[in-house]
This record gives C-alpha cells, sequence and structure tokens, in this order.
C-alpha cells in the first residue's frame, strides 16, 4: 500500500491505461465482426448477380436493359387487356334491377314480356319457332312465385338467352329447333329435359364460362352469318363445337309443309330468276338431254352448336 500511496499518479495512469487497451480492443473486435457480416453479405449479392446474370432472360447489362424492358411490356399487355375487355362485356340480366336482388313479381313480368317480344321479332325476321315455345323457361313461365336462391341467376340466364337468340334472328335462320341452358334454380326441376343442357358453368381465376346448346336449321350463307355475329358480338361468346347435318334426317313433320321442320325451304337467292348470292358469280348453264342441269343444290341443315358465354370476374 505505501508502494501504491508513493507511485499513485502512476498506478491510476496504469488502470487508465489498461481501461483504454479494453477498450480499443473490444472496438476492434466490434469492428471486424461489422466487415466479416458486410463482406458475407457482399458475396451473397454478388453470388444473386451473377445467378441472375446467367439466367434467360437476365436483368441486362450496360447495352441492354431487360428490366426496363419488361416494365415496357407490361404496359402493352395492360393495354392489350383493356382492349380485350371491349370483347367481353357483361350481358345485362333481365329484369335488370343494378344489383342482385331480384323479386318474383319483377321476374315473372320480365319473363313474359321477354318471351311475347322474342316471339314477334322471330315473326319479323321469318324465323320459325316451336309452338309456344317459352325459350328455355318453360317451366317457370307458369310460375308466379319462385325459388328466391335461383332468381338472380334465372335473370342472368334469361338475358343471356335473349342475346343469343336475337344473334339468330338477325341472321335470319330458317328456323329455331330450341336453345338448352344449365340447370340454376330447384325450380328448374319441373321443367322439360328439352330445356335443359347438361353442362355446367366453370369457373377459373379470370372468368366464368356458360354453356349453352342451339340447334337451329339454315342453309349455309345463315350458317356463316350466326357465326361471324358471335365472332364479333361484344359479349365474349366461344363456339366451342358445331354439328351440321341435313335437316331432312330430323323432318317431323310432312316434308310438303312449308313451315314445317325440315322442309325444302329455298333462300331468297335460289328462287327462279333471283341470280346467285351477292358477289357470286352463277357458272354457265348447259342443257342436256334431261333438260337443264343442276348447278346448284343447296339443301336445309340442322345446325347445333354449343356456345360458352364468357364473363370476366371483377378485377382486384
Amino acid at each position: 500500500m505505501a508502494w501504491i500511496k508513493r507511485n499513485l499518479v502512476f498506478v491510476i495512469i496504469g488502470v487508465l491505461a489498461i481501461g483504454l487497451l479494453g477498450a480499443a480492443g473490444y472496438y476492434n473486435y466490434k469492428g471486424w465482426s461489422h466487415n466479416t457480416a458486410a463482406f458475407n453479405r457482399l458475396n451473397e449479392i454478388y453470388s444473386t448477380l451473377n445467378d441472375l446474370t446467367h439466367k434467360k432472360p437476365s436483368p441486362g447489362n450496360e447495352k441492354v436493359n431487360n428490366i426496363e424492358a419488361a416494365k415496357e411490356q407490361e404496359v402493352q399487355l395492360r393495354e392489350w387487356i383493356r382492349q380485350a375487355g371491349n370483347y367481353f362485356q357483361p350481358i345485362p340480366p333481365v329484369p335488370n334491377t343494378g344489383t342482385n336482388t331480384v323479386s318474383s313479381e319483377a321476374f315473372a313480368a320480365a319473363l313474359r314480356r321477354t318471351i311475347d317480344q322474342l316471339q314477334h321479332e322471330a315473326d319479323a325476321n321469318s324465323v320459325t319457332l316451336p309452338p309456344r315455345y317459352g325459350f328455355s323457361f318453360e317451366a317457370q313461365r307458369v310460375m308466379v312465385t319462385f325459388s328466391s336462391g335461383g332468381l338472380g341467376s334465372l335473370a342472368q340466364q334469361l338475358g343471356e338467352v335473349k342475346t343469343i337468340a336475337e344473334i339468330l334472328f338477325a341472321a335470319r335462320v330458317n328456323s329455331l329447333d330450341g336453345i338448352q341452358r344449365a340447370r340454376v334454380s330447384s325450380d328448374d326441376a319441373a321443367g322439360s329435359q328439352a330445356d335443359y343442357f347438361e353442362g355446367v358453368s366453370v369457373t377459373n381465376n379470370l372468368a366464368v364460362l356458360t354453356p349453352y346448346l342451339i340447334a337451329f336449321r339454315s342453309f349455309t350463307p345463315e350458317v356463316g352469318e350466326v357465326l361471324a355475329r358471335f365472332a364479333s358480338s361484344p359479349h365474349g361468346f366461344i363456339v366451342k363445337s358445331i354439328n351440321v347435318q341435313p335437316a331432312g334426317a330430323f323432318a317431323s313433320a310432312s316434308p310438303d309443309s312449308p313451315a314445317a321442320p325440315g322442309a325444302p325451304v329455298r333462300p331468297p337467292w335460289m328462287t327462279p330468276g333471283a341470280g346467285g348470292p351477292p358477289g357470286m358469280t352463277p357458272p354457265p348453264m348447259t342443257t342436256g338431254k334431261g333438260g337443264l342441269q343442276t348447278v346448284l343444290n343447296e339443301q336445309l341443315l340442322r345446325v347445333t352448336l354449343v356456345v360458352e358465354i364468357v364473363k370476366l370476374l371483377p378485377t382486384r
């Protein structure tokens, strides 16, 4: 103790020096740990960059910036999606209340009004319909109250059937044999099998696809017109399959009756003296031993289409 008292200043300086050396060692250790972590992080970043560089496509280099190119392509893709959306406009339900809530009274009135309207449109376009045809809503046609759980779906189907029928009428097919839809309500259980299609609506990540089966009779030009109108419609129709057969095989009435399905009804341009269809030059007529030679023998066709309506899901 005497030595410490005589050398107190030296002892204090020594203790301070030891403390400073410890602090310097601790600081050095922390710096080394920080440098090691930063070096490891740098190696990780370099490894990731090296992997990205060797991938195809790569982010790019000083000459090509693939990231910016990807951003530009994303803008172009979104613009294409916006333009394509013009061909997938939703078909409004009938009645169109603006909400999913439809009352029995409103649907019953809209159904009667729509069936009457479609029957008048068919008559105006000279399209033959089955007697008292209900356009696949025969079961609901006689009802006053409906199952509340299926009214929204029935209203949507009524709007879609109306749109399909109007396309066929605008193409002036000879006759409509029927439109079949999927069952969507408990009220459909009492309906005729002829009104329903066993297909079901399918939902994916982008849209709901609802199928319909359509059977009609016409000549070749009208078949092409129907397909063209489905293709150019703004409502997203996809023709999944088509079956064409001579209508004579399906004749259910006297072929001599003008209104009978399957009767040999001729389109206007096949009547004597009417010439050919627009834009078509008729081939020269030659006379043989049996009289005039048959140049064109168009026959009535029965066409069955399976059509899907694409209804885009709301964007998130």
